[in-house]
């Protein structure tokens, strides 16, 4: 019996779309047909990546808004069609057999009908010009492509249609068993990007990890110390990888279950110098006063810098977080830099494409802080250079948008 390949992604993205799942969650939470794997996370992925294109497409044939398991059954088959060439009948065939499997068989002539007449030349003619259409097109909330159009002009819509590049694996040990698999070599050593990766028992063997080409250029940043804090270190990839060049790094995550990953993390990769605790960055512990060489502050964020990896961000992070986001982000830096050295350095980087969120953190922690003042750096990862930091964008730095800055206290 021929599997069909609507009901898999159906199913993910329904804890996505109804209970607020994130995605790579919801595709773990989720029985799938092996097989067909890499086919279902591609629609997931590809439906969520271009959820605003496919909301409008929906809404320019269907003025009212069809419920919400239509909707997702539409944005799978309109995808198929559209990014994924596949035959008009086989996709309505699919959709339909699927709607009567759900007992929504009173739904599947509107179904068939909506995709039998759709046109997406007709539909891109239809939208709207200027930043409301750019943002559409690239599936952006309007809200968030506005900042970006404000802050880069008309290169605005290149980073927010840049896509990934592929999987991004960071090599401990025997890089040379891949290297016959299609690849991009980063300008790190060991980080190269593939256009698909399985992972094998050289994951669990430690031999390579998965870790953005953004994370790995903010830990390049750091220099090597005897005693190093990553403040807010779940999953653990910073922490692994800066212990390779600091002598102890020692890891605080606000949530148990979390410092459990940092934990899983250490131990599969053989690392020994670092150790994890559960602690809020935000509370001062006397303690860990002037306790560092430096101290990583890779604050909570937006994430916009990675929906090319984690599209559903796009989805849920409303305008309304960025107060919040604001208030965490200045409470941990605060905090933090009490724990360094004379002499010592700050580091403050997140994922995210925003000023708000980057050097405009910065420069009122400088205003208040007369100890620290901005230090020079460098990446070989393409970047825009700040006031304070480097900027990281999608669309020049292999689809990650980072920022990191060094700060020195005096």
């Amino acid at each position: 019996m021929l599997s069909n390949p609507v009901y898999d992604p159906f199913q993910i993205l329904t804890k996505i779309y109804s209970d607020g799942a994130h995605v790579k969650q919801a595709i773990t939470d989720t029985y799938i047909e092996e097989q067909y794997r890499s086919r279902t996370v591609r629609i997931v992925y590809g439906v969520l990546e271009n959820d605003g294109y496919l909301d409008f497409c929906i809404r320019h044939y269907a003025p009212k808004a069809p419920k919400l398991a239509v909707r997702i059954l539409l944005k799978i088959s309109l995808y198929m069609l559209m990014y994924m060439d596949k035959k008009r009948y086989m996709v309505t065939d699919c959709a339909v057999t699927l709607c009567k499997k759900l007992g929504k068989g009173g739904v599947s002539g509107f179904v068939n009908a909506f995709l039998r007449r759709f046109d997406r030349a007709e539909v891109d003619g239809a939208l709207p010009q200027g930043t409301e259409g750019e943002a559409l097109k690239t599936s952006y909330p309007l809200y968030a492509y506005k900042k970006l159009k404000k802050e880069y002009g008309d290169r605005a819509f290149s980073i927010a249609a840049a896509g990934s590049k592929g999987v991004t694996v960071r090599f401990e040990r025997n890089a040379e068993k891949y290297a016959d698999r299609p690849h991009i070599k980063t300008p790190f050593e060991g980080v190269w990007i593939f256009d698909h990766f399985v992972r094998d028992e050289g994951f669990d063997e430690g031999e390579y990890t998965f870790q953005s080409v953004g994370s790995v250029a903010i830990c390049d940043v750091v220099s090597p110390c005897k005693n190093l804090l990553d403040s807010c270190a779940a999953p653990g990839g910073k922490s692994v990888l800066l212990a390779k060049k600091c002598g102890q790094v020692t890891s605080f995550e606000l949530h148990a279950h979390r410092v459990e990953l940092i934990r899983q993390y250490k131990r599969r990769m053989g690392v020994e110098n670092v150790t994890e605790y559960e602690k809020d960055s935000a509370v001062f512990d006397p303690e860990y006063a002037e306790a560092f060489d430096a101290v990583l502050c890779d604050a909570p964020c937006s994430g916009f810098g990675t929906v090319s990896e984690n599209p559903d961000i796009k989805l849920f992070r409303k305008e309304e977080d960025f107060v919040g986001l604001k208030k965490a982000q200045t409470a941990i830096l605060d905090n933090v830099a009490k724990y360094v050295k004379k002499g010592g350095a700050l580091y403050y980087s997140t994922c995210s494409l925003f000023e708000s969120e980057n050097d405009g953190i910065v420069s009122a922690f400088l205003k208040t802080h007369c100890e620290y003042e901005a230090a020079e750096i460098k990446s070989p990862l393409a970047h825009d250079k700040k006031k304070h930091g480097l900027q990281f964008l999608p669309d020049t730095a292999y689809g990650a948008g980072f920022y990191v800055c060094k700060l020195i206290k005096k």
